[in-house]
């Protein structure tokens, strides 16, 4: 292991079965607890909140303070439980890459969390993931949404300022660059900082990455709410170069703010969601700008906006959005109906907000992109405010298969996937939900998966399975029966 101090850079190398406990140099931290009240890598597994009254930051609610009980019992319908892999606990993200063609082929999933990254085999059996190799950062944080390079064989961790026992002020971030061209031997081939470090996501073919969040360090500018977006230049993945001025700047009615993810969609529209809503880019290609009301060329570190904007507060119980997704073009039948809703003109977003009881936590949320292509999102104000109109939302609240509010009060909405038109949503310690969103102004679900002691971060299709990332569990595999 080579550790850089004078660059604050490292280079870590982790074997299949070896355990290298590295720290990065510095300090770091990622999605943590609030200042003040610091975590080492061996807490108890915690889940994301944040108090949206003073919205501090992307935080980490103490899965110990849940009122949820150990005892209470789990509910199912409409899919069935058919593996766990125990090891992975406080599991954030999934990504599924393959290998070979034909019978050569191999599928490996490859889990982040305050572990590092693990590489787990499914090709012989996917309800039976093995592991095969592992990366090891304790106390890393976090790696929501982990993105990789499929082509290149590269996986991109985000490094939140909060890693490591750090905190928003002093903690350093920014991205580690994983070579997992043999994923038996994950290896770091750089790390370079940046000034946001919640989330990074691949844009314009994983040739540059826009990395935003999480809550403002008290160096930056006073007027700020949240760290926007830098873009990183990984075109030479050996040798990251990070622009200087941020983009997605001004995203809260004309104040810069947290920008928390992006998700970029088969059209090439890079959607960024945080608080103030959702704005999507384009990034490449000659373009009419309708803020600047000329045509020019969009880039990366120049993006020209496209359509968004905040959602109305009327129909959510905070103006943060998590993450977001548009079905368009060659993904259209995965969202709502195209022929009755049109190609791409629906926005399915998550609100991440945790309030006092489970009924105020955040939602689903599906709004329309209608009358937001004139640049309207980007000239919104307090005096004159643009929010997009609200089709429908949805609230695990109450519904079959929840824990009533007695029970739990992580309650929020986190991430998706989605297939023929049908979402598999984390919803915390209320499990997964399979919700029909083809109708977006009645989403309804059609299924469930609450084990247990839940606390669910995320959940994937992939192949005839669902793979679900669960802070205390580690990773449940389903197999959906519903139609």
């Amino acid at each position: 292991m080579r550790l850089h101090r004078g660059s604050r850079s490292v280079l870590f190398s982790a074997g299949a079965v070896s355990a290298v406990a590295v720290l990065a140099a510095g300090t770091a931290w990622a999605c943590p607890p609030e200042p003040g009240n610091q975590q080492t890598a061996t807490s108890q597994a915690q889940g994301e909140g944040r108090n949206l009254g003073a919205h501090a930051g992307h935080v980490r609610r103490d899965a110990a303070t849940s009122t949820q009980s150990a005892a209470a019992p789990g509910a199912q319908k409409g899919v069935q439980h058919v593996g766990n892999v125990p090891e992975p606990k406080e599991a954030t993200s999934l990504v599924f890459m393959d290998y070979g063609k034909g019978r050569a082929k191999r599928t490996i999933m490859y889990v982040t969390g305050r572990f590092g990254l693990k590489a787990y085999d499914i090709s012989a059996d996917p309800r039976a993931p093995k592991l095969v190799g592992s990366f090891d950062l304790p106390g890393y944080w976090q790696g929501e949404d982990t993105e990789a390079d499929h082509k290149r064989k590269i996986i991109y961790l985000s490094r939140d300022p909060r890693a490591f026992g750090g905190n928003t002020d002093t903690g350093e971030s920014g991205i580690y660059v994983i070579d997992v061209s043999r994923p038996e031997r994950p290896t770091q081939i750089a790390y370079t900082q940046v000034p946001a470090g919640h989330t990074t996501s691949c844009v314009n073919d994983c040739k540059y990455l826009w990395t935003g969040g999480p809550a403002k360090a008290s160096w930056m500018p006073a007027d700020w709410g949240g760290r926007p977006i830098w873009v990183t230049d990984v075109r030479n993945p050996r040798k990251p170069k990070v622009f200087k001025d941020p983009i997605d700047t001004g995203r809260n009615d004309g104040v810069t703010d947290y920008s928390h993810d992006i998700q970029v969609d088969s059209a090439g529209i890079a959607w960024s969601s945080g608080r103030g809503g959702v704005r999507g880019y384009r990034t490449s290609g000659r373009h009419y700008d309708p803020v600047k009301k000329r045509y020019r060329v969009a880039t990366p570190w120049n993006p020209i906006p496209y359509a968004g904007g905040g959602i109305d507060e009327a129909t959510t119980f905070s103006s943060f959005m998590h993450n977001s997704y548009r079905a368009v073009g060659k993904t259209r039948d995965q969202g709502p109906d195209p022929r009755k809703w049109g190609d791409g003109q629906t926005l399915i977003v998550t609100e991440e907000t945790f309030n006092p009881g489970c009924v105020n936590d955040g939602l689903l949320v599906l709004a329309s992109l209608k009358g937001s292509y004139g640049g309207q999102g980007w000239r919104s104000t307090p005096q004159k405010p643009f929010r997009l109109q609200t089709l429908g939302t949805w609230s695990v609240a109450g519904q079959e298969g929840s824990l009533p509010e007695s029970q739990t009060q992580d309650c929020s909405a986190h991430y998706f996937d989605v297939k023929n038109g049908v979402l598999a949503m984390a919803f915390y310690s209320q499990g997964t939900r399979f919700i029909d969103v083809r109708d977006p102004t009645n989403p309804r679900q059609i299924a469930y998966f609450r084990p247990e002691n839940a606390q669910v971060w995320a959940a994937y299709y992939h192949g005839g399975y669902v793979y679900i990332a669960d802070h205390r569990r580690g990773i449940d595999v389903v197999k959906p029966t519903f139609r």
